[in-house]
């Protein structure tokens, strides 16, 4: 079968994201089947639609990211963008169009009628080639794990017992627009995350048990990034210290195979050996993110957080003493925080120095969360909620304006306080600089 990938993703705020997941998607497709990728960041609607009239499809699947931006400063829904999308298609295909990624996994079965999609792949999209087998061989797709249709719900998400191998193909356009703006590509380490944050789909979405890749198979995967022109690359684990012993072997590879470009990962500031970080940094890592979430211990506690404050205060330290640059994320206004924890929170940050602060002041509501129980429990929300559109947690002890208003106080103009996803503004200062070729996430720059 002739088969088109479509990354929906147009996101480029902070800066554009290198879309992983269809790397996987077309590896389990080939050789069997022949495979084009269109990722509408580099491919307007004529060409979308030029591409598909050249091509033929038999089969059209879509992969849909995020299902909104999750700033509640700047609040964006895109499930208008995915429907005027799949209008297109219809209109230069009969193929069937098969959605999947990680937004659509959270709502399956109300995006697919929202959209009028033939089917869905419900979690890892590598299910796509059993589909499309038994789309060939004229079988029951009803026998299928993760499989949704208009009339068959797909009945939960089952992870893949193992992770396939991942194809970079260096002659690919897509991969080509990415090189020239920031040079920056993704690496995947493992799957599935034991951590049990209240607002986190990624459980959801990959399963609570860990599911790693042979560290020999991440460093080639760097190495072959590397060799495709990439300046910088990002672990896109849910967390990669997340297990110690996976991380520290895959730091070691990525020596062993000689990758010399700068990487960072997202990290949960847990405590940690005590010298984890100079042992990432002697592999290159350049780039810690932390998520921090807080610095208050009540609502760390009641994030379901792994950590205190002093376990992220150390993990600081030892951090900037590796020479890495570090960034912490907080989430404000989630279940337990009030003015009190507010302040407690805005009187330790200063403790976090030399890092950039990424502060976001509202916690989306997704399903399948112990924050939509939470939400329902408290009479938030109702049960029957259509969440596709953004909706938010909102505290009775204080409101988001209110932490806004605080946090704008406290930042003071700080440059290295940035509020939610940084705007136009931030993007347009990243574009610049990329074009200048500045490569990787960019953010050092902030800190002062």
């Amino acid at each position: 079968m002739k088969v088109l990938l479509i990354s929906a993703n147009t996101v480029t705020t902070p800066f554009p994201v290198y879309p992983l997941g269809l790397d996987y998607v077309a590896a389990a497709l080939i050789p069997r089947h022949q495979v084009k990728i269109a990722d509408l960041n580099l491919t307007d609607a004529q060409a979308l639609t030029g591409l598909i009239d050249d091509f033929k499809p038999d089969a059209v699947g879509i992969s849909l990211r995020n299902i909104d931006n999750t700033d509640t400063t700047d609040p964006q829904g895109f499930i208008s963008n995915y429907k005027a999308l799949v209008a297109k298609v219809r209109a230069h295909t009969t193929a069937p169009i098969i959605l999947g990624g990680a937004g659509f996994s959270i709502f399956p079965e109300k995006i697919l009628t929202a959209l009028a999609a033939d089917y869905g792949i419900v979690g890892e999209g590598e299910r796509m080639a059993q589909l499309l087998a038994a789309i060939e061989d004229h079988q029951p797709i009803e026998r299928l794990t993760g499989i949704v249709t208009p009339d068959h719900a797909a009945g939960g998400i089952v992870p893949l017992e193992k992770i396939p191998q991942r194809a970079l193909n260096p002659e690919s356009a897509h991969l080509s627009f990415y090189l020239e703006r920031g040079g920056m590509l993704n690496i995947q380490t493992k799957r599935g995350c034991p951590f049990r944050c209240i607002y986190c789909t990624y459980p959801h979405i990959e399963g609570h048990r860990f599911r790693l890749i042979d560290p020999v198979q991440v460093g080639e995967t760097a190495r072959a990034a590397q060799d495709a022109g990439a300046r910088y690359f990002f672990i896109t684990d849910s967390a990669f210290n997340a297990d110690i012993t996976h991380s520290l072997a895959v730091a070691e590879q990525f020596s062993k195979n000689g990758v010399s470009i700068p990487w960072g990962a997202f990290l949960a500031p847990m405590e940690m050996p005590e010298h984890y970080y100079d042992d990432l940094a002697a592999a290159g890592m350049t780039h810690a993110e932390f998520g921090t979430e807080s610095l208050s211990d009540r609502v760390l506690k009641a994030y379901g957080k792994p950590f205190d404050r002093s376990h992220i205060l150390q993990a600081h330290r030892r951090a900037v003493q590796a020479g890495l640059h570090v960034a912490h994320y907080f989430l404000l206004g989630g279940p337990g925080e009030t003015h009190d924890t507010l302040e407690t929170s805005l009187s330790h940050i200063d403790k976090l120095e030399k890092s950039v602060l990424f502060l976001f002041c509202g916690m989306r509501i997704y399903p399948h969360t112990a924050l939509f129980d939470i939400a329902v429990k408290e009479n938030r929300i109702d049960p029957s909620r259509d969440l596709l559109e953004p909706v938010f947690y909102q505290s009775a002890d204080i409101t988001r304006e209110q932490i806004i208003k605080r946090v704008k106080a406290k930042a003071d103009q700080r440059v290295n306080w940035v509020i939610g996803s940084g705007g136009d503004e931030t993007s347009e200062l990243l574009k610049r600089m990329y074009k200048r070729g500045f490569s990787g996430p960019l953010w050092e720059f902030l800190i002062r």
